[in-house]
């Protein structure tokens, strides 16, 4: 079952969209921005009173409202990440890791600073409102106003004291005597006023006013009782730091005493030094404020406090926010990493994402791109040649199995590595279920397998001496296999070392084939060309032999002793016989020399069988006697074969011949024959069974050459005729005995003719 290809974001879990990251990225800045711009604004207003008093209460709320904001994206990341890791997602315990290491880092330094902060603005609170703080700020007060009073009660003495200088000094000369006044007194203006508050005269500032500021009703009262009146102006005026004057007024005695005479009132105004006045203005705003502040001492406390506690909210919110997203940042290239790691591990080697990042990381997730490339095009380049090897291998091991020859794979101690079905079919034995075994232990194969080791061991030691590079070597292999006991096989075997599949290792190629086809063949012809010359150089005397003897015995007849003329009959007549003998055999030869060419025809096996043993089903036959029962069991599903009809009819004949020859003797006297459809191989079957004491060893590997034969008066031709016939036929002839517990139950020889197309 084929499943669809993961999609990239399912290969790499955190691999989001650029616009929804750049999304988050950009609203987790704007949210720490307007915080550390609150935060700000909210440290300014714990310093300015006014501004405290006006903002303090939105921007703290504002602040709250951004605190609680930060802390739902931090709520819904750890959510988001939890499922996460419940689902089991890859990297999702990395990025928890991450994330907590940086939290923590954020939180811890600013846990340890907030509680630090906290005793130390605690502390610090406490300490501005101690006892000794009050005191000294009242005591500065003091200080500053006794200062003002005695500087104001020694510039109204010295006024006074002018004032009397001044009784005696007419109207006309008092500018002149206030200009000198103002010199000693140094001051800064020197008025003259009448009773009833119109200027007399003026030095200094004054004189260049045209309407000088004229004493109040209530401060010309009070000059008139008390004789002499000091006023500080402008300590609280705005800006008044350099405006800041004493004022001195006495009343100046008239010169005459009467009704008529008027008193003049001298006003004094002197500067205060500024030091002074910044010193008085300074402790008395210190005064105020601290008085201000005490009344409200623990609502500034909790300002503070509150200040302090929404600053670590803000910073440690935003420092888990920066740690996440950064964390996230940090273990986005491991975590495209590991997940790379993890398919090519599992043999995925399709192209990998790179981050374009200049750091070392994206470098290194480019470099495994890369190396995932090349690993990808070297498997592509290992598995074309992967493809052309197999290829070549397939198409060697057509070849091999489509070779007549043998060739068996053998290791070093001669145990079977591999073998071709032409191997199996030539020593009729499953070699592919004896892999791994020596050749030498395959029953039936003991002493082929031995001299095969032999022959190796030989060649190695012969190679390094005289540099050959092969061996070959024929053998006769006898009873191999269980499909045709008893046959003699002919091979030629050729043997060489060869690389193994291991390096250093070296395997040995064993290559033969079946010549018994090709020798029987060669014997036949052999055979034939004897026959042949036997035949014309034998057949020529026996005529005049026989011809010479029964003239002598014409000629001497009559004119011998009774025991002589016995003695020439008897030898005549033996001469005679063995002659005949002898031309019998001779035909024999011959007609085993010329056996015609087959002509081969779609012919029904079954009836021609049932045909030919009708003859040895009648009694008294003199050509085919039928004093041995010859059973008949033929098989219907026999398709037609390619045959000769007369010829197969002489194969039959001399089969069932010698079948019942055996026979003599036997306990049991019974022939079978049989056909037999094998559906596997299309071949058809033609077996003769007798219950006779079966071939002898040495008559088994030689059973099909002329002459030779287990009958005293047999020829040997009945069974190489067969066999020339079956070869005409394309027919495969086995021989074997009928063994049971030991005991050999007859002979057996069978044809197998392949069927008609």
């Amino acid at each position: 079952m084929s499943t669809a290809p993961a999609s990239a974001d399912q290969r790499y879990p955190l691999r989001s969209s650029r616009a929804f990251r750049w999304g988050m990225f950009v609203a987790v800045a704007v949210i720490m921005a307007i915080g550390i711009v609150l935060m700000f604004l909210l440290t300014q207003a714990t310093g300015n009173r006014e501004l405290y008093e006006r903002n303090y209460g939105r921007l703290f709320v504002i602040n709250v409202a951004v605190a609680a904001l930060l802390l739902l994206v931090i709520a819904w990341i750890a959510v988001r990440m939890v499922s996460r890791l419940r689902q089991r997602k890859f990297g999702s315990r990395l990025l928890v890791k991450l994330a907590a290491i940086f939290a923590l880092v954020g939180f811890l330094p600013g846990l340890l600073i907030y509680v630090v902060s906290y005793q130390f603005v605690s502390r610090s609170i406490e300490s501005w409102f101690d006892v000794k703080v009050e005191g000294a700020l009242e005591a500065g007060l003091n200080l500053g106003r006794v200062t003002l009073d005695t500087l104001a009660s020694d510039l109204a003495n010295k006024t006074r004291s002018a004032a009397q200088e001044l009784a005696d000094t007419p109207a006309a000369m008092a500018p002149l005597a206030l200009e000198r006044l103002r010199e000693q007194l140094s001051a800064s203006d020197v008025v003259l006023w009448s009773g009833t508050g119109q200027l007399v005269a003026s030095a200094g500032q004054s004189r260049f006013q045209l309407n000088p500021e004229r004493p109040s009703n209530q401060l010309l009262r009070n000059v008139r009782s008390q004789r002499a009146v000091a006023v500080i102006e402008g300590l609280d005026d705005p800006g008044g730091l350099n405006n800041t004057r004493i004022k001195a007024l006495a009343v100046v005695s008239p010169p005459t005493v009467g009704l008529l005479a008027e008193p003049r009132i001298l006003q004094v105004t002197q500067m205060l030094p500024s030091p002074l006045v910044a010193n008085a203005i300074s402790v008395q705003e210190a005064n105020r404020e601290y008085q201000q502040r005490a009344l409200g001492r623990e609502g500034l406390r909790r300002m503070y406090i509150g200040t302090l506690t929404l600053s670590l909210f803000l910073a440690v919110f935003g420092a888990v926010v920066l740690a996440i997203v950064l964390g996230n940042q940090l273990a986005r290239p491991l975590l495209v990493l590991a997940a790379g790691v993890r398919e090519v591990a599992a043999g995925d080697l399709s192209p990998k994402p790179a981050l374009q990042g200049k750091d070392e990381l994206g470098g290194l997730t480019r470099s495994f791109a890369e190396m995932t490339q090349q690993l990808a095009d070297a498997r592509a380049a290992v598995d074309k040649s992967m493809v052309q090897v197999n290829a070549a291998r397939a198409h060697l091991q057509t070849i091999l199995d489509n070779l007549t020859a043998g060739v068996v794979v053998l290791d070093e101690q001669g145990r079977i590595l591999t073998a071709n079905p032409g191997a199996t079919r030539i020593l009729r034995v499953p070699l592919a279920a004896c892999e791994g075994r020596p050749l030498a232990s395959v029953e039936g194969l003991e002493t082929f397998g031995a001299a095969v080791q032999q022959q190796f061991d030989d060649y190695l030691a012969e190679r390094r001496q005289h540099g050959l590079d092969h061996w070959q070597q024929s053998f006769e292999l006898g009873a191999v296999g269980a499909g045709a006991p008893g046959n003699v096989v002919t091979l030629v075997a050729r043997g060489a070392e060869m690389p193994g599949e291991q390096p250093g290792r070296t395997a040995r190629l064993l290559v033969f084939d079946d010549i018994s086809e090709i020798v029987s063949a060669q014997r036949a012809q052999a055979w034939g060309e004897v026959a042949r010359r036997l035949a014309h150089e034998i057949k020529n005397p026996l005529t005049p032999i026989q011809l010479s003897a029964e003239r002598m015995e014409k000629k001497l007849a009559g004119k011998l002793a009774p025991a002589e003329q016995a003695l020439m009959t008897k030898s005549v007549q033996t001469i005679v016989d063995q002659v005949d003998a002898m031309k019998r055999l001779v035909n024999e030869f011959r007609d085993y020399a010329r056996l015609p060419a087959a002509e081969l025809k779609p012919l029904d096996l079954n009836a021609l069988v049932s045909d030919v043993l009708h003859l040895y089903a009648r009694e008294g036959d003199g050509e085919h006697p039928s004093h041995v029962p010859v059973r008949m069991e033929l098989d219907a599903r026999c398709p037609p074969i390619l045959g000769d009809a007369q010829q197969l009819r002489q194969v039959l004949h001399n089969l069932l011949q010698n079948a019942q020859d055996a026979t003599e003797g036997a306990a049991v006297r019974q022939v079978a024959v049989k056909t037999q459809w094998n559906e596997g191989s299309r071949r058809t079957r033609l077996i003769v069974q007798d219950s006779g004491s079966g071939f002898p060893e040495h008559i088994l590997k030689r059973a099909f050459e002329p002459y030779v034969t287990t009958k005293a008066k047999g020829t040997g031709l009945g069974l190489a005729v067969v066999k020339k016939i079956a070869d005409e036929h394309a027919a495969r002839v086995d021989l074997k005995n009928r063994v049971e517990n030991g005991l050999v139950l007859g002979a057996q020889v069978s044809l197998s003719f392949p069927v008609a197309a």
